[in-house]
């Protein structure tokens, strides 16, 4: 039977759009090599208009599915909306990228991960496929997208509880904890929204907010001379400060004694930052070297404002007793069982692998400082975070080990196997559509998480 695809090429101007456009072409080329009929424009969409006017001129009853090409990441904003309007099924492609040590390219992985947990808080079904355009089989997979298996309910179960007592003082920190939350949550940002009083019945943990412009407006006021103290002291740490853009770094440098401030006087263990686009577009410097060096102060920060985030890496710090970082899953290797979690450059420097000179760097796709640069030390891991998948509360835990590899991609960057195939943790990931952020501590920690969740009865689900 021969099949039809609408199928939309998504991306993001910020990402390296030569090679996005170049790897839309190989999709398109797959799918015609196929057979599959596609309608709609071979270009790269970057923004609502721009996808709206594709669709606009597709007879959308001719078409056997609505194929969201994830090139690049991109947010579930679009991805949900046409899900519900169209009434068409939806599958979404992502394209993978070698791990050259440069640049993330595309980070398509992670949109994925971002529009199926989107999706599944939607009660829409999809289908998922993370494949190179050569892949062996990709045409008989291409063809199976179009019948997307539906929502499965959810394998969490409640477990029963472990070491106790360290679980006991966990939670009686957490309820005297409380996070701050700079901004809102950047827009199809499904994974990073949350209702404060559903975090306080839950944890204890309460909600201090502020705007993004008061953190800048602290920021300009930090005195000239504890800056200069900052910048000593990061120098004493990281190679190639004097190589950075000066100002920009005076600017990000003010935002660490800005978060400094905010942690104290706020009395906050935690920080879910709105990272971007306004440090850079409207302060004109990078958080995430800033957040990284308060992780490393153990005070645990989530960028893209996710408080969820936050309260997981506060609760994994509790667990371990040392720095949590949260990160992105951004690729997945079946041919050797690996996987990489990558966060711009907001890794705590105790993380690094020792064997690694540390760098200062700017930001991949917009060029400012500070990010901290260095590949993460071998170790056993857990993985973990308190999710809101499909709108119900459960604790989400994966336990592997980061191994000694070339650094993946710019930033801090971990190459990781699973105590399972990682094809089969993409496969619960992508199924379960689960939130795109992890909090990361070193050690094997399931004991006591299984125990904190059966004392918060709330459901597990372990990944590895």
């Amino acid at each position: 039977m021969s099949l039809t695809y609408a199928v939309a090429a998504l991306a993001r101007p910020t990402f390296d759009v030569p090679y996005a456009q170049e790897m839309a072409d190989s999709a398109f080329a797959a799918l015609d090599a196929a057979g599959i009929t596609t309608v709609g424009s071979r270009s790269l969409l970057f923004d609502s208009d721009m996808l709206e006017q594709a669709l606009a001129d597709i007879e959308l009853s001719e078409v056997d599915l609505l194929l969201l090409l994830q090139v690049t990441f991109t947010d579930a904003s679009m991805t949900v909306k046409l899900a519900r309007n169209t009434g068409l099924k939806v599958s979404i492609w992502a394209l993978p990228e070698p791990r050259l040590g440069g640049r993330l390219r595309l980070n398509a992985l992670c949109g994925l991960n971002l529009a199926g947990h989107a999706l599944g808080k939607a009660g829409k079904r999809y289908g998922w496929l993370f494949a190179a355009p050569d892949a062996p089989g990709i045409g008989a997979r291409l063809e199976a997208l179009a019948d997307p298996v539906p929502c499965l309910p959810t394998s969490a179960s409640v477990p029963a509880g472990t070491d106790h007592e360290q679980a006991g003082a966990v939670l009686s920190l957490l309820s005297e904890s409380r996070i701050g939350v700079v901004g809102q949550h950047p827009d199809g940002f499904h994974t990073c929204a949350y209702q404060a009083s559903e975090l306080r019945a839950l944890l204890g943990i309460e909600v201090d907010t502020m705007a993004t412009d008061a953190l800048f407006d602290r920021a300009r006021r930090i005195d000239n001379d504890r800056v200069s103290d900052v910048k000593r002291a990061v120098g004493q740490d990281l190679t190639g400060l004097d190589a950075l853009d000066q100002a920009s770094l005076d600017k990000s440098l003010r935002i660490f004694c800005a978060l400094e401030d905010v942690h104290t006087e706020r009395r906050v263990s935690s920080l879910a930052v709105r990272c971007w686009p306004e440090t850079f577009t409207e302060y004109g410097c990078a958080a995430c070297g800033p957040m990284a060096m308060m992780n490393e102060r153990k005070v645990p920060c989530a960028c893209e404002a996710d408080v969820y985030g936050a309260a997981s890496a506060l609760l994994l710090q509790e667990v371990a007793g040392e720095p949590s970082w949260m990160a992105d899953l951004v690729d997945i290797d079946t041919e050797d069982d690996t996987a990489v979690f990558w966060h711009c450059g907001l890794a705590p420097m105790s993380m690094r692998d020792p064997q690694a000179s540390p760098e200062a760097t700017v930001h991949s796709n917009r060029g400012m400082p500070l990010l901290l640069q260095f590949p993460l030390k071998p170790g056993r891991a857990t993985f973990a975070r308190i999710s809101q998948s499909r709108n119900d509360l459960k604790m989400i835990i994966a336990v592997g080990r980061f191994i000694r590899a070339p650094m993946a991609f710019t930033g801090t960057s971990g190459v990781a196997t699973f105590d399972r195939p990682v094809s089969e943790v993409l496969e619960k990931i992508m199924q379960e559509g689960l939130e795109h952020h992890y909090a990361i501590v070193y050690g094997d920690h399931r004991r006591v998480l299984r125990a904190i969740a059966a004392k918060l009865d709330l459901p597990v689900l372990e990944l590895s």
